[in-house]
C-alpha cells in the first residue's frame, strides 16, 4: 500500500460548502486548529501536540490547494512547536521563574526583520512563480514571510509580533476563501480575533511597560 492510498480517505469530500467540496483534511485541520487556539489561550501543555497534528493536516490541505509556501511553512511550525513543547516542560515556559518577559522590538531587530522579510518574500514569490503551478505566488510568499517574522517575535516575546500576525491573518482570510478553503478561512478569522486579544494582553504586561528604552536600542 502506497502513501497515496493511505492519504486518499482524507481527501474524500464530506459535504459541499458554497458549491465547493470540503474533505476530511480541511475538517480535521479546522477542528485541531480551533482546539489548539483554545488550549494556547489557557497555556495548556497539550496545545503543542495538537498544534503539530494541525500542521500535518495543513501540509496536506495546502499542498492539494497549490499553496506550496504555506505547506512548507507548516514544517517550520512543527519544528518550532517541538522546541516550544520542550521549553514548556524543561523550564522557561509559562509559570516558570525563567519565563521570558514581554519586550518591545528594537530598531536593530526591525531592520533585520524587514530586510530579511522583503528579500525572502520576493525570492519565494519568484520561485513559486517559476517552479510551481501556484496561482497566487506573491500572496503565498507574502503570508509566509509575515508568518516567519511573527514567529521570530513570538519566540522572543516581542510585543509587535502580534501586529505581524494580524497583518498575515488579514491576508490569509481572503486568500483561503479565494482558494475555496472556506472552513480554513473561517478558522483564520478566529486566529485574527485571538491576535487582537493577545496584543491587548501583552500591551498591559508590566514587564513591557518597564522596558520602554529597549525599543529604541
Amino acid at each position: 500500500m502506497s502513501l497515496a492510498d493511505v492519504l486518499e480517505p482524507l481527501q474524500r469530500p464530506l459535504f459541499t460548502l458554497l458549491d465547493t467540496p470540503v474533505g476530511w483534511t480541511e475538517v480535521l485541520g479546522f477542528g485541531s486548529g480551533a482546539l489548539c487556539v483554545w488550549l494556547v489561550a489557557r497555556q495548556h501543555l497539550a496545545n503543542w501536540p495538537i498544534g503539530i497534528a494541525n500542521n500535518l493536516f495543513f501540509v496536506l490541505l495546502f499542498t492539494q490547494a497549490g499553496l506550496y509556501a504555506d505547506a512548507g511553512l507548516q514544517i517550520v511550525f512543527i519544528v518550532l512547536a517541538a522546541y516550544g513543547w520542550w521549553t514548556w516542560t524543561h523550564g522557561g515556559g509559562p509559570g516558570s521563574a525563567e519565563t521570558l518577559p514581554v519586550r518591545r522590538t528594537t530598531r536593530t531587530e526591525w531592520t533585520w526583520l524587514l530586510a530579511a522579510g522583503t528579500v525572502g518574500t520576493l525570492a519565494l514569490a519568484l520561485l513559486l512563480d517559476r517552479a510551481t503551478d501556484s496561482t497566487v505566488p506573491f500572496w503565498d510568499a507574502l503570508t509566509t514571510g509575515l508568518s516567519l517574522m511573527a514567529t521570530y517575535g513570538q519566540c522572543r516575546k516581542r510585543l509587535e509580533s502580534w501586529w505581524l500576525w494580524i497583518a498575515a491573518d488579514v491576508v490569509y482570510v481572503p486568500l483561503y476563501a479565494y482558494k475555496g478553503l472556506y472552513l480554513t478561512s473561517l478558522l483564520y478569522v478566529g486566529f485574527l480575533a485571538l491576535c487582537v486579544a493577545g496584543l491587548r494582553g501583552w500591551s498591559r504586561d508590566p514587564a513591557a511597560a518597564r522596558r520602554p528604552l529597549e525599543a529604541v536600542a
